[in-house]
């Protein structure tokens, strides 16, 4: 069974309550008020539930079909048409430059569209997703031709988009990169094959463009000898380029979406950016993937949230262990009454609704950075968004796999079935916590690299806007059961990466010891600060969605929230001792 409803009014609530109008009152987006906004959610979000969502179970089931003699890729049949439909739309660009025909809407806006469609079909979603990635780096680094060559037929969806990273012998660190890029006359020959590129090939748009990384023959060794360039599946003169898929890959979920061995043999391609400076190019396009990734373990949780919560009203069975809430004109109750029910349906709602506002947070800070009004401004978005976006990717891939698995468990034997679904958004959502870095590569990038940003600047501003909310509230006793438990935590995580920070420097090994339960901790607080924003925007106005709202909100802070103690436990134990010290016989069965 696939049931589904776009969360429209948790939308808004959310673009009213973390500061949408700040982007209508920019020129870039003067044409995106609140109720036009909405307007685009409810359009989107029918057409959503109506089309994409039944091809979502035919997908997974049917598969792809690869034929070895030409490379070619087939994608279920009832995506061609789907697809035309979404492109026609104009849901592909629909946050592309409005000079090539992109709708020219906010990354905030474009981001919960994302998630309603990633809930529908994550493997159909990630052809058009990857295509806005593409779209981004070339506005970002393209020269003026190669958007106009390039960017209308993206932002149409007439071409679609890859990203070609990895190799056989090399996956996070591309300094092992081995594919050669040769000149030839304006262009380049590519030799090489990557692997693990998503749509990399398929029969969904005319012509597919990708994006390689290579190394120039005179390039350094290492990370600062990649370039970057585009190679299109057929070149300006309409030929067929050498650049070909060699086999699929067999994966635990995402059956519907083709990960490709693509072979490249002397390919056309032309390079994008500056030699052996390419990873600025590809870093563009990444960052914002990191943060549709973990959008998509949202998007997963979310749908797997409303099957269960159908379950569970029909769903009959003991009785209530308070006699006065027993159906007595039924056999058993409904499954809600139980408390471990509720506790688990709740887990889900509370951190579900947590990490859209995150991921919404974080897409404003990206508007705000490209798009604020001053200097000040766009350099705190600047710092907000380099610090969240690896929070967002890996936090919400691991609590949204969390979440369908509990989602899973409220279902009982039948969520382990294919006929609630459950199961496959559960494989579908596993590869999100591994691609575009690992969630531990994330944790490093975090505390390695973001808290020392600038100076140390992206924590010191994330701390001053927690401080202000605090402050914000502090004549409101209503605010109180939110704010206090704010205050606390965030004191914890000042502490916490202090000492972390402060380990670290005498031995490094103690960073990736503590890395990935610091970035959990991290990720908690950050839900906690944007349900004090949320709870105080509920308190605006006494409706049924704004008590629920603030009733969720008591619920993080009593319930989920502590988790965090026995993260702090583990931060503060020798684990790295105790982990360094085993030998690699050790590890092996006696």
């Amino acid at each position: 069974m696939q049931t589904y409803k776009p969360p429209t009014q948790e939308i808004r609530f959310l673009l009213e309550a973390l500061g949408f109008e700040q982007l209508s009152a920019l020129p870039r987006y003067a044409d995106f008020d609140l109720e036009t906004a909405m307007a685009l959610v409810e359009q989107v979000g029918a057409f959503a539930a109506d089309k994409i969502l039944p091809t979502n179970k035919v997908g997974d089931q049917q598969g792809l079909k690869w034929d070895p003699e030409t490379g070619a890729v087939t994608t279920p049949a009832a995506f061609g048409e789907v697809y035309k439909e979404y492109c026609k739309g104009g849901f592909v660009g629909v946050s592309g430059d409005p000079a090539f025909g992109g709708g020219g809407c906010p990354e905030m806006l474009s981001t919960v569209l994302g998630e309603i469609v990633s809930s529908c079909n994550r493997a159909l979603a990630m052809c058009p997703g990857l295509t806005r990635g593409l779209i981004e780096a070339l506005q970002s680094h393209g020269s003026e031709s190669f958007q106009k060559e390039y960017l209308p037929k993206l932002i149409s969806g007439e071409w679609s988009g890859t990203m070609c990273l990895t190799e056989p012998q090399c996956g996070t660190d591309l300094g092992l990169v081995k594919t050669k890029a040769v000149p030839k006359g304006d262009s380049y020959l590519l030799t090489g094959t990557k692997i693990w590129i998503t749509f990399g090939e398929h029969d969904l748009s005319e012509n597919i463009v990708h994006l390689v990384l290579a190394r120039l023959p005179d390039a350094p060794e290492g990370i600062k000898g990649i370039s970057t360039f585009i190679v299109p599946k057929f070149t300006r003169d309409g030929k067929r380029n050498p650049i070909k898929c060699t086999g699929l890959e067999h994966k635990m979920g995402i059956h519907a979406s083709p990960t490709c061995v693509i072979d490249m043999e002397e390919a056309e391609g032309y390079m994008i950016g500056e030699p052996h400076r390419g990873m600025r190019v590809m870093f563009t396009m990444m960052n914002a993937a990191r943060l549709h990734v973990g959008v998509e373990g949202l998007a997963g949780a979310e749908i797997a949230y409303q099957t269960a919560v159908a379950f569970a009203k029909d769903r009959r069975q003991s009785r209530s262990l308070d006699p006065a809430k027993r159906d007595a004109q039924a056999p058993a109750d409904n499954i809600l009454v139980h408390p471990d029910v509720r506790r688990m349906l709740l887990n889900q709602k509370s951190t579900n609704e947590g990490m859209r506002a995150l991921a919404c947070f974080t897409a404003l800070q990206l508007d705000l950075e490209h798009h604020g009004a001053d200097a000040q401004t766009r350099e705190e978005a600047a710092d907000l968004a380099a610090l969240l976006t690896p929070i967002v990717k890996a936090f919400c891939t691991d609590r949204g796999f969390q979440n369908i698995s509990d989602a899973m468990q409220v279902c009982g034997g039948s969520g382990f079935t294919s006929d609630w679904n459950i199961e496959q958004y559960l494989r579908d959502c596993r590869i999100t916590l591994i691609y575009e870095g690992t969630n531990h590569i994330q944790a490093l990038d975090l505390v390695g690299r973001k808290l020392m940003l600038n100076g140390g600047r992206p924590p010191q501003v994330f701390a001053k806007r927690v401080r202000a909310l605090i402050e914000s509230a502090s004549g409101d006793e209503r605010m109180t059961p939110f704010v206090q438990p704010l205050a606390k935590i965030a004191g914890v995580l000042s502490e916490q990466t202090m000492a972390l920070l402060g380990r670290a420097a005498k031995d490094p090994e103690e960073v990736g010891a503590g890395a990935s339960n610091y970035l959990k901790l991290f990720g908690l607080t950050a839900l906690a600060y944007m349900w004090c924003l949320k709870a105080q925007h509920a308190l605006k106005a006494d409706t049924p969605f704004n008590r629920t709202q603030l009733k969720t909100a008591r619920y993080y802070m009593d319930c989920v929230l502590p988790e965090y103690e026995s993260l702090v436990a583990m931060l503060a134990a020798p684990n790295k001792e105790v982990l360094m010290s085993f030998d690699a016989a050790e590890f092996d069965v006696a």
